[in-house]
């Protein structure tokens, strides 16, 4: 592993830990040769089915996406990283199990919406208005009316 810093690579396991879910590894890293510190993560390599759009194009699962959309729509509310990357975990266990050799986007927007729901109501609404691109206030108004609820 290169030192993020100096690039130097050799460095040291100062730490491992295994995560509450035990689907990563946490470890610590010193640099031999510059000292700092960072952290990385381990976790197993799996395939992914692919994403249709709604145009018809296939396009590969991408985890920086989903968790920019997440980031995006939580943006200055009160959850955790942990929280998201939770989340973000439960998300990916339900496109595994489902087995299928591709996914709708509209269905991974769901269960997207599914968890932001158990977040953050606002964080929740954020997502959907865009999400669900409404056509009149009207459609939004129901939608706040929902969550309400």
């Amino acid at each position: 592993m290169r030192c993020p810093f100096c690039t130097h690579s050799e460095t040291l396991v100062v730490d491992s830990r295994v995560s509450d879910e035990g689907d990563f590894i946490r470890r610590r890293r010193q640099c031999a040769h510059c000292g700092k510190r960072f952290t990385t993560y381990e976790r197993p390599d799996v395939s992914f089915p692919p994403i249709v759009k709604k145009d018809g194009r296939r396009v590969p699962y991408a985890r920086p996406k989903l968790q920019a959309s997440l980031q995006l729509a939580l943006r200055k509310r009160p959850v955790s990283t942990e929280q998201q990357d939770a989340a973000i975990e439960r998300i990916e266990e339900k496109l595994l199990a489902t087995g299928a050799r591709e996914v709708a986007s509209a269905r991974l927007g769901e269960w997207v919406m599914r968890e932001l729901k158990k977040l953050d109501k606002v964080a929740y609404v954020r997502f959907a208005s865009v999400y669900r691109s409404f056509e009149d206030i009207d459609e939004f108004r129901a939608l706040v009316d929902e969550v309400k609820r």
